[in-house]
């Protein structure tokens, strides 16, 4: 059995500026965890059009990004 690596996960995404639509890998991506929903986010640059794009995550977009090896960073506060 073999064993996905970051590379070979796939994320589809699109663009709300260029209205692409694309695949990333797991590298392309990242992944913010706040305290609450509304910090919990992921982003990327759009391929396309080089747009900075970030996205709301919930919980299943989370568990998906985490499992399929994006780089997720935890927001603390002091």
């Amino acid at each position: 059995m073999q064993v996905p690596t970051a590379q070979s996960v796939l994320f589809k995404a699109m663009c709300p500026d260029c209205r692409g639509r694309f695949e990333l890998a797991a590298p392309a991506l990242r992944l913010a965890i706040g305290r609450t929903a509304r910090t919990t986010f992921y982003s990327f640059t759009c391929p396309d059009c080089g747009a900075a794009v970030r996205k709301p995550a919930g919980q299943r977009i989370v568990a998906l990004l985490t499992n399929g090896g994006v780089r997720t960073m935890r927001l603390h506060v002091g």
